[in-house]
Order: structure tokens, then C-alpha cells, then sequence
């Protein structure tokens, strides 16, 4: 598996696993890895179609070209691509360090299965198709109940392809198992409204998100009670 990986200036304060959307670890998001490597983060994205497309970079409409490979998903498939991508991690500069995960639409759902497969100390989805139940993947409600770290989720409230039933169903369950959860809803928002190279980005709403997540990493990454 190849993965992406961004080194920060000097040491790190902590590292990253960043998750792709479904067109690949393309232009944008090694550009979001290496943002992050600039806020101080060791960050590695992994190429999630490995065994199916590796070097996979399809345009943001090209739909038909990427959806053989998301049915090819397995989450057997995915936890071990996660945790590789931890192992990695642990095994080099991170070794002593936090880690926490992100990701971008079918990333968005990577990060909270991560947060169930790894020991993070936080997860941040981006509109992450697949957590409440979907047709694209088996969806992760029941195994919630398990989540040991701190959650941030962010959703777009015009996007048809996460319904505002299946946000009420993941921030329901996690409020039943009394876990520490943020949910964030930008009404104005679509589906992909964090990347700058799709139709559908909104500027306010990606600048927003993007505060909020870096203070959300700053809250939780630590290292010896200072970032």
C-alpha cells in the first residue's frame, strides 16, 4: 500500500492519518496532508484502493470510474490499511506521540472506523457517507458503543446524499452511549463543501471548519499536557 506523507518543520506535535474521498489521494488531498504537516502534524494518507486501482486519481464527476472500487471496500480490507498506516506511524517519528484521524466522504467513515480499530486519541468526519446506514457500506452504529476517543463531525445540511435522518441516527446513538462527540451542521453546505476543487465547495463554510478543526486537534492531541 502507498500512502502520502507530510513532514512538519522540526519535531512534530503529533500525527495523522488522513483519509481520502473516493477519487483517490489526488491533488487535493495531499494538498489538505501537507496543510496539516504545516500546523505541526505528521500526517499520512493512505491510498485505500490499493488492491484495486493503486495510483488512483479520478475527476470529481467521474463517478463511474471510482464506484467498482468503493463496492470493492471491504471493512476487513480497511482496518488493515488503517492499521498499517498506525503501525507506521508508532514504528517512526510518532512513536511517543498522539495520533488522530480525519477524513473526507468515504474518509469521513475511515476516520470513526479508525477511532474503533486504533487507539486515537481523536476522529474528525468530514460528511461521512456509511456511519448511519447506506447502500454503499455496512454502517457502523452498532459497534459506536465501542468509541474511546473524542468525536468531531461535520455535515453539510443540503447534501441529499447523507439525509438529515441519517446525521439523527449517528448523533443519536452516540448521545444513547454517552460518548464525547461535536456535531456541526452548516445548513448552506453540500456534500464535499471542504474541497476547493469541486462544484460544490462553499469558502465560508470549508474557512470555519477548518478553525474548528485545528482547535479540535489542539484540545486533543497532546503530548505531556502541551502541543
Amino acid at each position: 500500500m502507498r500512502a502520502y506523507v507530510a513532514h512538519p518543520d522540526g519535531k512534530p506535535r503529533a500525527a495523522l492519518l488522513v483519509f481520502q474521498e473516493a477519487f483517490g489521494v489526488n491533488s487535493h488531498i495531499r494538498d489538505v496532508t501537507e496543510r496539516f504537516a504545516r500546523e505541526g502534524y505528521l500526517s499520512i494518507s493512505p491510498e485505500l484502493f490499493h488492491r484495486t486501482a493503486p495510483g488512483l486519481e479520478a475527476g470529481y464527476t467521474n463517478f463511474g470510474e471510482v464506484m467498482p472500487h468503493l463496492q470493492a471496500l471491504t471493512d476487513a480490507g480497511l482496518t488493515a490499511d488503517i492499521q498499517a498506516s498506525y503501525q507506521w506511524l508508532k514504528n517512526g517519528a510518532a512513536k511517543d506521540l498522539p495520533v488522530g484521524a480525519t477524513g473526507y466522504c468515504m474518509g469521513g467513515r475511515t476516520s470513526i472506523q479508525a477511532a474503533l480499530t486504533v487507539p486515537l486519541d481523536c476522529a474528525i468526519s468530514y460528511y461521512g457517507g456509511g456511519i448511519a446506514p447506506s447502500p454503499m457500506f455496512p454502517n457502523l452504529l452498532d459497534r459506536l458503543k465501542d468509541l474511546n476517543a473524542p468525536v468531531l463531525l461535520f455535515w453539510g445540511g443540503l447534501d441529499a446524499h447523507i439525509p438529515a435522518d441519517a446525521v439523527q441516527a449517528v448523533t443519536a446513538k452516540l448521545t444513547e452511549e454517552k460518548k464525547d462527540y461535536v456535531n456541526v451542521v452548516f445548513s448552506k453546505a453540500d456534500h464535499g463543501f471542504f474541497c476547493d476543487a469541486r462544484a460544490s465547495y462553499n469558502a465560508v463554510a470549508a474557512k470555519e471548519a477548518w478553525s474548528l478543526t485545528l482547535e479540535f486537534f489542539k484540545n486533543h492531541l497532546t503530548a505531556s499536557s502541551a502541543c
